[in-house]
């Protein structure tokens, strides 16, 4: 079951509606915090924690498409739930193939409101759960040295051990001896596992990085 703990960001240019939005969530123990415009919201977002986002389509200045699209430049990707103006189907249609979760139709229920953050709030606890599985993953990589971070990007694209030790320039023997290493380090007996954590940490993504590093901050190599 999804956590309920997570805040709420309503975003609307009409004060009636933050406002009985609000009181509506608080009274089912749902922590709120109101904007008045899309600007403004997007001034505070990244000291925010994560949340469900209420984004109204209509405003002022900057509508609720633009801050979507601001969003997704700014790699915020709380999920979006969209409140339009009876006859702006065609508009959260556009919001939902913009990355929006779903779109309610003003005036609402109370339980369709609580229906649709349920979802955004399992997609939430999704995302902190691949979070973590990222970060402890990438405990594990950083525990590697140089030489063995290059065998372990070697495997993650299918290579054999004298494929990679002909691309890093050392001996198939070398290679077993490394690869043996970085499988005690990341306490793994088989490939799968190993590939498992090092895809969870982004191995691969990381090439141009280790590329770029400095010998001087890694262990020597063999």
């Amino acid at each position: 079951m999804a956590k309920t703990n997570y805040p709420v960001y309503i975003v609307d240019d009409d004060e009636t509606v933050r406002r009985s939005v609000g009181f509506m969530l608080k009274t089912s123990g749902h922590k709120v915090s109101a904007f008045e415009s899309g600007s403004q919201f997007l001034k505070a977002v990244r000291n925010i924690a994560p949340g469900c986002i209420l984004l109204d389509i209509q405003m002022p200045e900057i509508d609720g498409l633009e801050v979507q699209k601001e969003l997704r430049e700014r790699g915020v990707a709380f999920p979006v739930i969209v409140m339009t103006g009876h006859g702006d189907v065609h508009v959260a249609v556009r919001a939902m193939k913009a990355g929006a979760l779903d779109f309610i139709e003003k005036p609402f229920a109370k339980e369709t409101l609580i229906e649709a953050l349920g979802e955004a709030f399992e997609r939430l606890d999704r995302s902190g759960a691949k979070s973590k599985r990222r970060e402890e993953a990438e405990v594990l990589i950083n525990s590697l040295t140089r030489r063995e971070h290059d065998v372990l990007l070697g495997l993650t694209k299918g290579h054999p051990n004298k494929t990679i030790g002909y691309d890093l320039e050392i001996s198939a023997r070398t290679v077993e001896i490394h690869r043996a290493n970085l499988m005690k380090k990341l306490g793994v007996h088989n490939l799968s596992d190993l590939l498992r954590i090092a895809f969870a940490a982004g191995v691969g993504d990381k090439e141009a990085r280790y590329q770029n590093s400095s010998s001087a901050s890694v262990p020597p190599v063999a």
